[in-house]
């Protein structure tokens, strides 16, 4: 969920770092850092809040050929300048920076204090500069690697010392390290993002794994000294250029990016000739896909919903009993894993610690699993059997908006896939690749409504609570609608099937709570109008999204948002844009700090 970056080169470290930091920042922070070697010695400065208060902070001259930064999100210790990192040891020889969270750092802890080490931090990431200080190994990389056989826990780590001019160690096990290759200069981060405008040509650490780096190469070993070989590789050109352009806000300028977005996932993927999707990545044959007799999606957050929906897909092309599970949740109940069944995890950044560790417990128990992601390179992307790739382009804003949509379209080819392969016909797939097709244009279509939605939001916006309903395939709408809401505006939002509203959450609505009820037109439209009748009966507002003509949606709702029709599958990529306008102007009316919300990041890497 932090930010790394660290150079070692020729140039002044300086402006690399502080650079770096700022393309880092989308990830979600609460402090920031920077360590310099500079004659002899090593110079950190560090800052609460934005990376602004930290450049407040620099000294006008600032001058190194190597050192590190880091931003930080809170887990042990609040958001102050002494819980920033760097960490340094006691004698200031060792700096440190860490992701992660090192789970027995109270047992280190106390037993360094009762040696006499004295801590000016609250955070468990100031053991390892401490402990790395007091080793007495030839080496800087044989002391951190006896150091992290000492530890419990998850890191990405970035180590320099004093006596050591330009030379870095990182580490990772369960958060991303990646080195970057330049002339003379070499580069470590925890997403490419920060190199880009230097270097595409990267190394990923593995689990274990550590890296000796000087500015003219770098050599890797994992915790038992074995030596590794690594060949670099270069990173794609998609990455986009972090810059808003003519929108205020990244989350907007995501929004108004995702035609693009979704017609980029299905370039290239759709069969004219026997009327299916073609998804190679899968590593499956036909055979083996007919052979699959259930399919279980494991995600968080956004990811979750978006394989609720696309469950519901699988399901109904495909008729293939298919359920999504939060991945968080799922190795703890000690699952039971089967070889018929194709598990698919789903993150937009390929990191996501939660996911990660379900796919390996999955891996661990024989079972196959595919991956969604977003980044190429990625460690989901690189340990799961076969998976799809969003072509999203790169998110920016916390909030995640156009990778949300893009995994919705990578389930509807899967499912079209699946589904051809068993009972669906040509004619169904041909029908369904055409309403595929129309798809990035129908969410332009839905663009067009952003004045009313922002009139909309300005009326609504000073709401305590909501609520968001829908029916079956409309539900993951209302859960993905209630996630943005409360993300960005920190208006407090529910959602519920809308069948299980009069079980409980009915007891809620009042005149100042807003049920936004997700209405497409399907054979469950009358029965969803029986939920407007229950709410309005009981006074709440009812702000309807609808791509159907019924009258009574207009007679019971107090404002309704349209969206085009389309194939009655399609209708979560069309209405989910709505939605995150309704969310993005909510929010904007109320002031807050849409691309970077509170308490949130952009790459969940810790548990």
């Amino acid at each position: 969920m932090c930010g790394i970056i660290a150079y070692t080169g020729n140039q002044n470290a300086a402006p690399i770092l502080v650079a770096g930091l700022h393309r880092l920042e989308y990830r979600g922070y609460d402090s920031a850092g920077i360590a310099l070697h500079s004659r002899g010695k090593l110079h950190v400065h560090r800052a609460a809040g934005k990376i602004a208060q930290l450049e407040n902070k620099l000294p006008a001259k600032l001058s190194g050929k190597s050192g590190m930064g880091h931003t930080r999100w809170a887990t042990h210790g609040e958001a102050t300048d002494a819980n920033a990192h760097p960490h340094t040891s006691q004698d200031g020889s060792i700096a440190i920076i860490h992701n992660g969270i090192i789970e027995n750092a109270g047992m280190l802890r106390t037993r360094l204090e009762a040696e006499g080490t004295i801590f000016n931090s609250d955070t468990d990431s100031e053991v390892l500069a401490h402990l790395i200080s007091k080793q007495s190994a030839d080496t800087l990389i044989q002391s951190v690697q006896h150091v992290l056989t000492l530890i419990q826990g998850t890191y990405g780590l970035v180590v320099m010392d004093a006596n050591r001019p330009g030379e870095i160690i990182a580490a990772r096990n369960g958060s991303p390290v990646i080195i970057g290759l330049g002339n003379k200069e070499m580069f470590v981060t925890s997403d490419a993002n920060a190199i880009l405008n230097h270097t595409r040509e990267v190394v990923h650490l593995d689990d274990g794994e550590l890296a000796e780096i000087n500015p003219k190469g770098f050599s890797i070993r994992t915790l038992d000294a074995t030596e590794m070989v690594r060949s670099p590789i270069t990173i794609s050109s998609e990455f986009e250029s972090q810059d808003k352009g003519k929108f205020p806000h990244f989350m907007l300028k995501e929004i108004h990016e995702q035609p693009e977005a979704v017609e980029r996932t299905i370039k290239g993927r759709l069969d004219h000739r026997f009327d299916t999707a073609h998804l190679g990545g899968l590593n499956l044959s036909a055979r083996e896909l007919l052979d699959i007799r259930r399919v279980k999606i494991l995600g968080c957050g956004s990811a979750y919903y978006a394989g609720i929906s696309g469950a519901n897909m699988i399901e109904q092309l495909a008729r293939l009993p298919s359920s999504a599970e939060p991945a968080a949740e799922f190795r703890y109940r000690n699952p039971l894993i089967e070889s018929d069944t194709l598990y698919i995890v789903v993150s937009q950044s390929g990191e996501t610690f939660d996911t990660l560790a379900a796919l390996r417990e999955i891996t661990r128990k024989g079972g196959r699993v595919l991956g969604i992601n977003n980044v190429v390179g990625s460690t989901i992307a690189r340990e799961v059997d076969g998976g799809i790739y969003m072509h999203a382009g790169a998110e920016i804003s916390v909030a995640s908006t156009k990778a949300f949509s893009c995994m919705l379209a990578c389930f509807m080819l899967l499912a079209l896939q699946l589904g051809r392969v068993r009972d669906l016909s040509p004619q169904q797939g041909k029908e369904l690749m055409q309403a595929i097709e129309q798809l990035p244009s129908l969410i332009e279509e839905a663009l067009t409504q952003e004045n009313d939605i922002r009139s909309l939001a300005a009326e609504y916006c000073t709401a305590k609570s909501a609520f968001f309903i829908g029916r079956t395939n409309a539900y993951p709408v209302a859960l993905e609608g209630a996630q943005k809401l409360k993300e960005v505006s920190y208006i407090h939002a529910e959602a519920y099937p809308a069948s299980e509203l009069k079980h409980g959450p009915l007891a809620l609505i009042d005149p100042d709570t807003p049920t936004v009820v997700v209405l497409p037109d399907d054979n469950l439209l009358d029965k969803s109008l029986s939920s407007l009748q229950e709410i309005r009966a009981r006074k709440g507002p009812v702000i309807s999204i609808t791509n159907a003509n019924d009258p009574e949606i207009k007679r019971l709702s107090n404002a309704v948002i349209k969206t085009p029709r389309c194939h009655p599958l399609l209708f979560p990529l069309v209405m989910g844009v709505s939605l995150q306008l309704f969310a993005y102007y909510c929010a904007i009316a109320m002031g807050r700090d849409v691309d970077q919300p509170r308490n949130l990041a952009k790459s969940v890497t810790v548990e």
